[in-house]
């Protein structure tokens, strides 16, 4: 059996809607508000709930538990850890942050979990998964209306440059490595992905220049891109509200990474995992900037 955590979230839900249509497998849903019959309760807060929920369960999909300070983040992952390990789990695949995030102030808590589960008895596949393509999508859609009038979008991202990659294709990945992992433990063997680690980074780099082109392309007029100074930024963050001071830490250490230029990818096994072509993030940052603009 396998069972996929996080399953209201974005990326856990794609991937347990892809593993239901595939035939042979007996796949099931972890949310925290899991009733017993079309979820399981899976309440990383509440560790007595994990034992009935990884009951019987082969392949565990551990989808990353972050929107909280570290402490909170590692809190949750141990006690996934242990619940897995008492209730037999054969095979961890959990969802990390790509190498080229090191240096960002996410990456502690991933770091941590990969090696808590190294330790642990079970095997483990960890997909180090890059960028969201959203995240560079949610930048240009709010400097849009900004954008459409001053003809500037302003970002503190200096001449560096941000792989992406599509959450789907993340989660076309997972699926296909949980799938063949519980294949192969039904017919009696390890799993060929097992103590792997696949950097799954965009292919794409998109930075302020790139947005800035979209904007031009999408608003069907020409708009510049200037480089904001972290100071600014902050005081933005600041400014605006609506966001956990721990949001405005990470924020803005993916700008300083970004600034620094190191959030290009080098090496990718994106390619050799996705069953398909890598959905082109250009594309989709064109599109969506054009329907929330109502261009055709």
């Amino acid at each position: 059996m396998i069972l996929v955590t996080g399953v209201s979230g974005a990326l856990g839900g794609l991937i347990f809607e892809g593993l239901a249509e595939l035939e042979g497998l007996e796949v099931v849903a972890g949310t925290r508000t899991g009733d017993g019959s079309a979820a399981r309760r899976i309440d990383f807060d509440d560790p007595e709930t994990l034992a009935e929920g990884l009951r019987d369960v082969d392949t565990l999909v551990f989808i990353s538990a972050g929107y909280a300070e570290d402490d909170i983040v590692i809190a949750r992952h141990d006690a996934v850890a242990e619940a897995a390990t008492a209730a037999g789990v054969r095979h961890v695949i959990y969802t990390s942050l790509a190498g080229s995030g090191d240096l960002m102030t996410i990456a502690l808590p991933h770091r941590w979990t990969e090696a808590r589960l190294a330790a642990a008895p079970f095997d483990v596949t960890v997909l180090r998964n890059g960028l969201y393509t959203e995240i560079v999508l949610g930048l240009a859609t709010e400097a849009a209306a900004s954008a459409a009038t001053t003809g500037v979008f302003a970002a503190a991202l200096g001449s560096g440059r941000v792989s992406v990659v599509d959450r789907r294709d993340l989660a076309d990945v997972a699926v296909r490595v949980a799938a063949e992992t519980e294949r192969d433990l039904i017919s009696g063997h390890r799993s060929r992905h097992a103590g792997r680690a696949y950097e799954l980074e965009g292919l794409v780099a998109i930075g302020g220049t790139e947005i800035a082109e979209a904007l031009t392309q999408a608003l069907g007029r020409k708009v510049g891109y200037r480089s904001l100074s972290l100071s600014e930024t902050r005081a933005a963050l600041a400014a605006g509200g609506g966001l956990e001071p721990y949001q405005v830490t990470h924020t803005l250490s993916l700008f300083s990474n970004a600034k620094a230029g190191v959030l290009e990818a080098h090496h990718t096994d994106l390619i050799e995992l996705l069953p398909t072509t890598p959905r082109p993030a250009h594309d989709l940052l064109v599109t969506t900037l054009r329907a929330r603009a109502g261009m055709p």
